[in-house]
């Protein structure tokens, strides 16, 4: 007879306070989280942390959780112990995970509503509780320092110490352990294998942080009594796999008096993120206070990453909307206004709660509601403000904000504050975006994964190009966490064929990202961009005409940025040898060169003049021509680049608008000259190989 999730719970609790169990957590630690490199970090070391059989972060702090339900022995037990330990922990944890996936088996959709089993609670707990975690440990670690600065005097008289002293504790805790994991291969070597363990490695002193961190010893104490596990504390609470575990909120464990041990260094970052906001909340007084600073920090934390990739002037932070009576009809967080586009910020601090990580209907829907669906309205209301006439925008400071006459797109930021479990699978199943014209559907995300984003596409043409095509692609997209997506489109550009209705993505894909954001924040000696859309064309011709317009708030210019860099890489070298012909051209006989090219769609095409002519009459010219292509090859838009022979872009222009027939216009199409043949383009790329 099958047994049910409680009973191998239980199983498993009374498995975990065996004598010596500590040395097969670590084991598991060292196997399952740590990764070994030499010379620089490659997407092959990180390997190992994807595999189907490893244990994952939350499995371990379940096994932490039961150990110290019991007071801890930390004997050494015999080798052949240990392995038992390990082979029944693999079978206990495996057979949990089949309990908890059992509303996905086949057959198994009864209590789904339309045959679909993510309707029910239950079969969202699979996701919430196995799914990767969105934060690196870098981003938890530093942004606590934000998150919680407005709290330092609370923080100071209460606990003793800033979070500036508690990050630093944190960073000298993990460079500790370094070293010690860095020397145990030789320890083990001179040891008898009847002594190897790996368990002291995770061990370390107030003194060894004081050593390294140069704090004193004092606060140092003070910070490790924060986070760890007070010694009479057995976890009582913890009685099932969805009830709280504190060692999620106190990661240490007290070994003596002078010893902690802490499995996993990712635990402390995560705390030093998460638990002061609790620790408020106790202070019935503090709590209102520390409640509104947790959203001020969320806003600040957004206005200040776009306005990274945007500038000061391109983003608002504290938007009002109203129309001619004066009335106050909305409010945007922070708003984005760029190359006709706007991008609306709103900011919510609801995290998930208890209950609804067990399964509970009603509590997933009212976290995901107060989370994200109330944010989502919120939005949407306020981009329908943004488009009509009688709208008036003011800033923070009472100042109007200037409206485009009109607006190309409008992007929708529902933006998270901690993280929160299967962020990007719930926001698939259970938001249901609205239908309009050129407002998109709604970008959920958590502040960690804004950050990311404002990282590796930090110029405005690269963002607003993702947010473009994430939106394009939002209900085709089935992924446990964003940073996956992310990846993948720096590696291969994103793009879905019409063919595919659905596509998933495993979380390996995102292992590039995540050497990249390690080598830029933690300095991690590996590649800081991943192999993609960010270097393979940047030395074409194509790629430089994109660099000069990257910052452009011509709406023309993005529309080209766009097309440009949807372009696949094959036809970006083809286009780029056909744009250095003509202005090799121009360089030897100082004239005016031109080609035009049709897309692969035939909805859209470019023309591209090289010449020395005064703007006055390159302008015009390239106008009408352009004009004239569009309407000679019935293409609803139309592209035009002006370039100096040295590969410099002069100006642009768009042409859009349905064809439609004019006698005039046949005239001047049969004029246009035939030199922009297929022919005229292979011969121009021939030249461009052989010189």
């Amino acid at each position: 007879m099958e047994r049910t999730e409680q009973q191998l719970f239980d199983e498993l609790a009374a498995l975990c306070s065996s004598p010596g169990y500590a040395h097969a957590i670590a084991y598991f630690c060292m196997r399952d989280s740590l990764v070994s490199y030499q010379g620089s970090l490659k997407a092959e070391d990180m390997r190992p942390l994807f595999r189907e059989d490893r244990l994952i972060r939350t499995e371990i702090s379940t096994l932490i959780g039961l150990l110290i339900k019991a007071p801890i022995d930390y004997s050494l037990a015999d080798q052949a112990v240990l392995s038992e330990y390990v082979e029944k922990t693999e079978v206990l944890l495996a057979e949990i995970h089949r309990q908890i996936i059992g509303p996905f088996r086949l057959g198994d959709n009864s209590s789904g509503k339309g045959g679909n089993p993510f309707t029910v609670g239950t079969a969202m707990r699979e996701p919430i509780f196995y799914g990767n975690e969105s934060a690196y440990i870098f981003q938890y670690r530093d942004l606590a320092v934000k998150k919680y600065a407005a709290d330092e005097a609370w923080l100071m008289a209460n606990k003793g110490f800033s979070m500036v002293t508690a990050r630093e504790v944190a960073k000298s805790i993990a460079l500790v352990a370094d070293a010690k994991f860095s020397q145990l291969g030789s320890q083990l070597k001179a040891m008898k294998r009847e002594e190897w363990t790996c368990l002291p490695a995770f061990m370390f002193t107030a003194a060894e942080i004081a050593e390294v961190s140069g704090l004193e010893r004092d606060v140092i104490g003070k910070v490790l009594s924060a986070f760890c596990v007070p010694p009479e504390e057995r976890n009582r609470a913890f009685q099932s796999l969805s009830d709280f575990n504190m060692v999620n909120a106190q990661p240490l464990l007290r070994v003596d008096d002078k010893t902690f041990l802490l499995f996993q260094i990712y635990a402390i970052a995560e705390s030093l993120y998460e638990s002061p906001f609790y620790w408020m909340g106790a202070d019935k007084k503090y709590s209102p206070t520390a409640l509104q600073h947790r959203g001020h920090f969320t806003e600040a934390f957004c206005l200040e990453r776009l306005r990274k990739v945007f500038g000061d002037r391109a983003v608002f932070p504290n938007v009002t909307i109203s129309q001619r009576k004066g009335e106050d009809l909305g409010e945007i967080d922070v708003l984005v206004l760029f190359g006709g586009r706007a991008v609306i910020v709103q900011a919510k601090s609801k995290r998930l709660t208890l209950e609804a990580r067990k399964g509970n209907d009603l509590m997933i829907k009212d976290d995901f509601k107060k989370s994200v669906r109330d944010s989502y309205d919120q939005a949407f209301e306020c981009a329908e403000l943004l488009t009509h006439p009688d709208s008036r925008l003011r800033d923070a400071e009472g100042r109007d904000i200037a409206l485009p006459a009109s607006f190309t797109k409008i992007y929708l930021f529902c933006v998270v504050a901690d993280h929160y479990p299967a962020l990007s699978f719930q926001t698939w199943q259970f938001l249901e975006p609205r239908s309009h014209a050129f407002i998109q559907p709604p970008f959920v995300m958590d502040i960690f994964l804004l950050d990311a984003m404002t990282e590796m596409l930090d110029s405005p043409l690269r963002l607003l190009d993702y947010l473009d095509r994430r939106a394009a692609y939002s209900g085709k997209l089935v992924t446990a966490q964003e940073l996956t997506i992310l990846s993948f489109h720096l590696k291969q550009n994103l793009w879905i064929s019409d063919e595919h209705d659905l596509l998933w993505m495993g979380d390996d894909i995102a292992i590039d990202l995540d050497i990249a954001m390690a080598a830029r924040r933690e300095g991690m000696p590996g590649n800081p961009t991943p192999d993609g859309i960010l270097t393979r064309i940047s030395q074409t011709a194509i790629g430089t005409i994109i660099r000069q317009i990257e910052e452009s708030a011509e709406p023309a210019m993005v529309d080209l940025g766009f097309l440009l860099l949807g372009l696949g890489e094959n036809a970006v070298l083809r286009l780029s040898r056909v744009l250095e012909g003509i202005m090799r051209r121009t360089r030897e006989d100082g004239k005016h060169h031109d080609v035009s090219w049709q897309f692969e769609s035939g909805s859209s095409g470019m023309t591209i003049h090289c010449n020395l002519a005064a703007p006055s009459k390159s302008g015009p010219r390239l106008q009408r021509y352009c004009h004239a292509r569009k309407y000679a090859q019935r293409a609803e838009s139309w592209y035009g680049i002006c370039m100096f022979p040295d590969g410099s872009l002069r100006f642009a222009l768009a042409l859009k608008g349905a064809w439609e027939q004019d006698d005039e216009m046949d005239r001047v199409a049969q004029s246009l000259s035939d030199k922009n043949t297929e022919a005229e383009i292979e011969k121009l790329i021939s030249e461009t190989k052989t010189s």
